[in-house]
C-alpha cells in the first residue's frame, strides 16, 4: 500500500472520531495537492527563514505568534503544516484540536528539507542573510559568553558576569518563550529588510510578517 493511500485512509476516518493530530503527509503528496488546489499551506518558521527560501503557494504563519483561530481554508480544503525539518509544524499540529474538528489538519513530514531532498522546487532570495535570527543569536550568546571567560581570565574576575547574564537570558528564553536578545537581532537592518514584502504576495496569514 502506498503511503499516500494510507494518509488517505487516515484522513476518511477523521469523521469517525480518529484524531488527525498524528497525521503526517509526504512532500510529494503536499506537491500534488497544492497543484490541484485542494490543500492550504501554512509555513510556521519564521519570517526571516522565509524570506531566505519557501515553497511556492505556502503561507506564513510564525509558530510564535500561531493562532490555529486565523486559518481559514477554502471548502474542502485541508490543512498543511510545514516547517524546516517536521519539528515546529508537529507542535502547530498539536494546537489545532478544534481547527481538526472540521477539516483535516496534517504535519509535511521533514519539512522544507525533505521537499529539497525529493527534488521539489523552492522560491529563494538571494539577499536574504546565510543566517537566520536564530543562528545568529545562538552565534553571538556563544561569542559573548566565550568573551566572559577570557575577560575573566586575561583582565578581571568580573568578566564572568558576562557569560552569567548571558546564561540567566537562555534560562528567561527557556521559560517563557521570548528571547529579547533574538528580538533585538531580528530588529537588525539586513533583517528587517530580508523579510521585507512577504505580506505583499499574500505569503502572511496575519499581515504581520516582518514585524515582531
Amino acid at each position: 500500500m502506498s503511503s499516500s493511500t494510507v494518509h488517505a485512509t487516515s484522513a476518511a476516518s477523521i469523521g469517525q472520531g480518529t484524531s488527525p493530530l498524528a497525521l503526517e503527509i509526504q512532500p510529494r503528496d503536499v506537491q500534488s495537492w497544492l497543484a490541484g488546489g485542494t490543500c492550504l499551506l501554512l509555513d510556521v518558521r519564521e519570517p526571516d527563514e522565509f524570506a531566505r527560501e519557501h515553497v511556492s503557494g505556502a503561507v506564513l504563519m510564525p509558530l510564535s505568534r500561531f493562532d490555529p483561530r486565523q486559518i481559514k481554508p477554502a471548502q474542502g480544503q485541508r490543512v498543511v503544516l510545514m516547517c524546516r525539518s517536521g519539528r515546529r509544524s508537529g507542535d502547530a499540529l498539536r494546537r489545532c484540536h478544534d481547527l481538526a474538528t472540521h477539516c483535516e489538519v496534517v504535519s509535511m513530514a521533514g519539512g522544507i528539507d525533505a521537499w529539497k531532498s525529493a527534488g521539489l522546487p523552492v522560491s529563494t532570495r538571494a539577499s536574504a542573510p546565510r543566517l537566520g535570527v536564530l543562528q545568529q543569536t545562538q552565534a553571538t550568546i556563544g561569542l559573548m559568553t566565550l568573551a566572559g571567560v577570557a575577560l575573566a581570565y586575561w583582565v578581571h574576575p568580573a568578566g564572568l558576569l558576562l557569560s552569567a547574564f548571558m546564561g540567566c537570558g537562555l534560562v528567561l528564553a527557556g521559560l517563557t518563550g521570548f528571547c529579547p536578545l533574538a528580538s533585538a537581532i531580528a530588529c537588525l537592518p539586513w533583517n528587517r529588510h530580508a523579510t521585507q514584502g512577504n505580506c505583499s504576495g499574500g505569503n502572511c496569514a496575519d499581515g504581520s510578517c516582518g514585524t515582531k
